[in-house]
């Protein structure tokens, strides 16, 4: 099927992944390569009432929490999470999903947990995703590191706590961490099969490395996830990478359409 097809189009930048690019356009099996992105959605609206406590809190200060449309986690996990964010002491905004068989988000939480953190966390359900990165006030994300998440982070400049949940997510935060070096690994592998505890202590410490602590790797990442920020949205401009292969795609149409 692949050999087959006249064209790929993908969701990235030659910025971003360059050698990647580099490799498969070398292979005189793979088709031309359309590397147009990054392809995102911001038309979305904020939440009135996140979008109200985000801006009572300071520049980069919050941590968000987002594990997508399909992430979830067993109540002790949860409860791991939640004694992290808790002995952390950093701000936090924690899109969880309502358990199967609760009625309240209090009931997978430990006692008290909601209390002591109420003057510098929120516990949401859904998230406007692209609305929350783009806040002034988020200077940390937690993800799955779908392809979509990911490449919102680098839009907005937030740099990255993985943790792959399933599919390609494995693949993706080795990325991050290791080839790009733009993230901090809470967990860089998966095992559906029989799912490994992440700790409070693994969890805290890849807080502090994202947001708390001044350090060579904090910084450095922010650095590069701000060189990536510039780099994106360049590509996207006239003569920019993405736009030029965009143009060529369009060309490509024109040309098939016109023999």
């Amino acid at each position: 099927m692949l050999r087959q097809a006249k064209g790929i189009i993908i969701n990235t930048f030659v910025e971003l992944e360059l050698h990647s690019i580099k490799s498969l356009d070398n292979d005189d099996g793979v088709p031309a390569l359309y590397p147009i992105g990054p392809i995102i959605n911001l038309n979305q609206e904020p939440d009135e009432s996140i979008n109200s406590w985000l801006d009572e809190q300071q520049d980069s200060s919050v941590l968000f929490l987002c594990f997508g449309s399909y992430g979830s986690f067993n109540e002790e996990q949860l409860k791991e999470i939640a004694v992290a964010l808790d002995h952390s002491g950093c701000r936090f905004l924690w899109s969880l999903r309502q358990p199967q068989g609760k009625d309240e988000i209090e009931q997978v939480l430990p006692v008290g947990f909601l209390t002591r953190t109420m003057n510098r966390g929120k516990v949401i359900g859904w998230a406007p995703q692209v609305a929350v990165l783009s806040h002034r006030s988020i200077g940390g994300f937690i993800t799955h590191c779908g392809w979509n998440s990911i490449l919102e982070s680098l839009w907005f400049g937030v740099p990255i706590a993985t943790w792959p949940m399933y599919a390609e997510q494995q693949v993706n935060a080795f990325e991050m961490v290791v080839d790009l070096e733009i993230a901090v690994d809470i967990k860089m592998e998966y095992r559906s099969e029989s799912p490994v505890l992440v700790t409070a202590e693994e969890i805290e410490n890849a807080i502090r490395r994202l947001m708390l602590d001044s350090t060579e790797e904090k910084y450095g990442i922010r650095k590069k996830m701000e060189e990536l920020k510039d780099k994106s949205r360049k590509a996207l401009l006239e003569g920019g990478s993405s736009y030029c292969f965009l143009e060529s795609l369009i060309n490509e149409f024109k040309d098939h359409s016109s023999n």
